[in-house]
């Protein structure tokens, strides 16, 4: 593949046509976000965390259901973990909720609510990167400080023609000098977001509409034939596999149904979220026949009824892919406390946070008919 290197690249002391074009196109085409109609680096810091890990149309949602719940930072920094990863559950990575919420209380704790006014100082905080600092950065304060996100990457990448993979430093660097020069002349907040949103919409990954874009004339990638190998992606690592076996444990007690809810405190993924009590097995799901001879009997008393067993789940993180299968189980008498195990009450259950899965599961599976459907048969 033949491509361009830095040197190769050179720029005009003042507003280059390619900044030029892409901030024209942004006046014409840009969509009208709630985020855009504001500089309150709360607002803003929520939006960049959130579509860090979804599209706009979904991400939407999920901004505003966390800004009528914490409309300022210090809602946030008052709120429960609990509460906090029960809003953003089914965006997965749920490490950047928990930073949101540490990083909530720093800024009402160490600086009476404000945010630091620069990029090196917003990098300080927990789970803010070089991206977010410099969205924040140059939104809010007017600093010149580039974004550097996947749309921006892939823009650069194609129009000048950049060889190098941009998740090694060398080739953010390269990225990050090119928006710096590209950026001169320019509101630091409108170019970027100008490079981000023709990425977002113009510029997409795959089969972009060429033809229609301002941008062509210009564009290495395009003169080339190179549009679909820009940029350079890393190998993808390996996908581990994963065999969950979830027993979903019911008990009638005095004060009503309940089901037992296991927090994930350890290092492993969907940390401090609730799931169920689970044998994970390293090669395949057990049957039900295998409920008692295998490290699952060691969790249930010895009266137990299966009421069901749902079919094969599949649920994918980045590097890995859940196999999971739940046994829907009901017991007379109570078992013995386990640690990280708690019975709550069913009707409570829509209130704790739980991975992706798990949602998909209850949403197929309601608990309520589960424990009616045993009612009746006793």
């Amino acid at each position: 593949m033949t491509t361009r290197n830095r040197k190769s690249i050179t720029f005009k002391a003042m507003k280059n046509p390619v900044a030029e074009s892409l901030v024209s196109w942004y006046s014409v085409n840009k969509r009208h976000l709630p985020w855009r109609e504001t500089r309150d680096p709360y607002l803003i810091w929520l939006s960049e965390v959130i579509l860090q890990q979804t599209r706009v149309n979904q991400g939407l949602e999920y901004y505003r259901r966390f800004v009528e719940a914490f409309p300022v930072v210090f809602d946030l920094a008052g709120a429960a973990e609990t509460e906090v990863l029960k809003l953003w559950q089914g965006l997965g990575y749920y490490s950047r909720a928990r930073n949101l919420h540490k990083t909530a209380k720093i800024i009402v704790g160490n600086h009476s609510g404000k945010f630091p006014e620069t990029s090196s100082g917003l990098l300080k905080l927990p789970g803010i990167g070089n991206y977010t600092a410099a969205a924040i950065a140059s939104i809010c304060f007017d600093e010149a400080a580039p974004v550097v996100d996947g749309n921006v990457i892939r823009v650069v990448s194609r129009l000048f023609g950049i060889a190098e993979n941009a998740q090694t430093p060398g080739g953010y660097k390269q990225i990050a000098h090119i928006m710096h020069e590209l950026m001169e002349g320019f509101a630091p907040s409108l170019f970027n977001q100008a490079v981000m949103e023709f990425g977002a919409l113009q510029c997409v990954p795959n089969s972009p509409a060429c033809h229609q874009c301002s941008l062509q004339p210009q564009c290495f990638a395009f003169a080339n034939g190179l549009v679909q190998q820009l940029p350079v992606k890393k190998s993808k690592p390996e996908v581990t596999v994963r065999y969950f076996n979830y027993l979903v444990i019911t008990i009638t007690k005095a004060d009503g149904d309940c089901i037992l809810l296991r927090k994930r405190t350890g290092k492993d993924i969907w940390h401090n979220l609730y799931d169920f009590p689970a044998v994970e097995n390293s090669r395949e799901l057990i049957t039900d026949q295998d409920l008692t001879s295998s490290d699952a009997g060691n969790l249930l008393p010895t009266d137990f009824s299966i009421l069901g067993i749902s079919g094969r789940y599949t649920h994918l993180l980045t590097h890995r892919r859940i196999i999971a299968k739940f046994f829907r189980i009901h017991i007379s008498s109570e078992m013995a406390p386990m640690q990280n195990h708690y019975w709550v009450k069913v009707a409570d259950l829509p209130g704790y946070p739980v991975p992706r899965l798990i949602d998909r599961y209850l949403h197929e599976h309601p608990l309520c008919t589960l424990v009616i459907q045993h009612r009746m048969k006793q």
